[in-house]
């Protein structure tokens, strides 16, 4: 499986790469992009700093286009780039960025239309299962009040993290009237329905998620904690490998582990 490494300079494009050499899921990877790249920087892959880049280079192009994935750690204002590029070629890609806005997760709906597309906010199995325990949490004990806190390392862009917005999403399946409130301040109380979400950054944290579900009598926990960045990329790789042969569609990791 070739793969080309969107965000190839950062540190999750970097477990990527570094997972790829070692051929781990089969995976291979052909080149990279990057926007802060310029030079010739010191990679085992051919790099350049956009999609555009590479298509406009003759030596380059017929090597990128040859990728069966793109997989995305980059940053959301490239996603419209890298799906033009997917497009114009019909190769697959998993979108491992966070902080879209809704017209860049529109473009992503729009391109799973003609070509299978990966979407999700998180890359972990362990998130996934977090996802299901909170969901049958929260229809069990439909009267508590759910709170989500988590925490990320201080260079960490969007908050709070898409991956604290899927478990709110995904509470609101099994309890339509929730809703999310973010960063709460001021003195009024809280509703019945809300769902506080608290992000908190610093140091060097790869990725904590705890969903708290609480009564007057009794709170159930249930936390997540990465201990590896290896984690979401092993789990990317796995997501682009479950692209490979599938048809047209958004799949996410209930797709993946279901």
């Amino acid at each position: 499986m070739k793969i080309i490494v969107s965000g190839i300079l950062g540190h999750m494009g970097g477990e990527v790469l570094a997972l790829a050499e070692k051929g781990v899921r089969g995976a291979s990877a052909v080149g990279g992009v990057d926007p802060m790249i310029s030079g010739t920087p010191s990679l085992p892959v051919p790099a350049v700093p956009s999609f555009a880049a590479a298509d406009a280079d003759p030596e380059l192009a017929g090597i990128f286009r040859s990728a069966d994935c793109i997989v995305d750690f980059s940053r959301h204002d490239g996603t419209p780039a890298l799906l033009d590029y997917a497009l114009k070629y019909g190769i697959p890609a998993v979108i491992a960025t966070t902080g879209h806005t809704e017209e860049e997760t529109g473009a992503i709906r729009e391109a799973a239309k003609e070509i299978p597309v990966f979407f999700s906010a998180n890359m972990s199995l362990g998130i996934a299962l977090l996802v299901e325990l909170a969901k049958q949490a929260a229809a069990a004990m439909p009267e508590a009040e759910i709170e989500i806190v988590e925490k990320h390392h201080d260079r960490k862009l969007d908050a709070p993290s898409g991956t604290a917005l899927m478990l709110a999403e995904a509470i609101r399946e099994v309890r339509p009237a929730a809703y999310p409130v973010t960063g709460r301040s001021g003195h009024a109380r809280r509703t019945a329905d809300e769902i506080g979400i608290h992000a908190i950054r610093m140091g060097n944290i790869v990725g904590e998620h705890e969903v708290i579900i609480g009564t007057p009598n009794q709170t159930i926990t249930l936390k997540h904690e990465a201990h590896s960045r290896a984690l979401f990329a092993e789990g990317a790789l796995a997501a682009a490998g479950f692209l490979i042969g599938k048809g047209p569609g958004l799949y996410t990791m209930k797709d993946l582990v279901g």
